[in-house]
């Protein structure tokens, strides 16, 4: 067995190849970049950007193990049928989702703030999960791609920390997945609302999964593909 174990909070975290996904959540123009969605809610986008590398560098290492890697993005159909009219109005935004911005209708799917940052962008075979809402299993078929795959544990990178990250970390725990969230891989537009996330998510034993960071995966990784 490709089998192994990743350093991490609170302790470290057994793993096998052939059984873990990488989970890249949201890695969208929109909340990336100037001019989407993010920025149009008052963010300072650039904050974003610091989890781009670290993501880049856990993705190509996933890639050359030949692990199973899931993509994620939120938005919303063209004609907004599955948008909630209460998150579509909360926060009572000037430029609302379904809104024409720089890159295109706001959260909208197939315009180009919708799709993954080019740093990061899946390669043919690697499923992506249009979600419609923060958390990647809510009204998506990623719990049915996972259990096919017979995959037990998650890698899950992404923005943003506090948000859709620790939503899909949230909903893992409850489906009986081990969720391990490398703390350079993900970003938020308030680094203090990120330290809270990632102490939360490991805190009382792993109470919703382990922290580590992408060197610690990186190598465990390649060790792991060794074998």
């Amino acid at each position: 067995m490709r089998n192994g174990k990743i350093k991490a909070e609170p302790y470290d975290l057994d793993f096998d190849l052939d059984s873990t996904a990488l989970v890249m959540i949201d890695m969208q123009r929109d909340f990336v970049e100037p001019g989407g969605f993010g920025e149009s809610l008052g963010n300072d986008v650039s904050l974003l950007r610091s989890s781009i590398e670290p993501c880049k560098e856990v993705l190509e290492t996933a890639r050359k193990a030949g692990m199973f890697i899931i993509h994620t993005r939120e938005g919303h159909r063209p004609d907004l049928a599955d948008l909630q009219p209460a998150k579509k109005a909360r926060g009572n935004p000037t430029r609302k989702i379904g809104d024409p911005g720089p890159m295109g209708r706001l959260l909208v799917r197939g315009e180009p703030g919708h799709e993954i940052i080019p740093e990061l962008a899946p390669l043919p075979g690697e499923p992506v999960i249009d979600k419609p809402g923060k958390g990647a299993f809510y009204e998506t078929d990623l719990l049915g791609i996972l259990r096919n795959r017979n995959i037990k544990k998650l890698i899950v990178c992404g923005v943003t920390t506090e948000v859709c990250v620790h939503t899909t970390v949230r909903e893992a725990n409850d489906r009986g997945f081990d969720a391990l969230v490398p703390e350079d891989c993900t970003a938020s537009y308030f680094p203090e609302y990120k330290r809270v996330a990632l102490e939360m998510i490991k805190a009382q034993g792993g109470i919703f999964g382990w922290v580590s960071n992408s060197d610690n995966v990186t190598s465990a990784i390649e060790a792991a593909a060794k074998k």
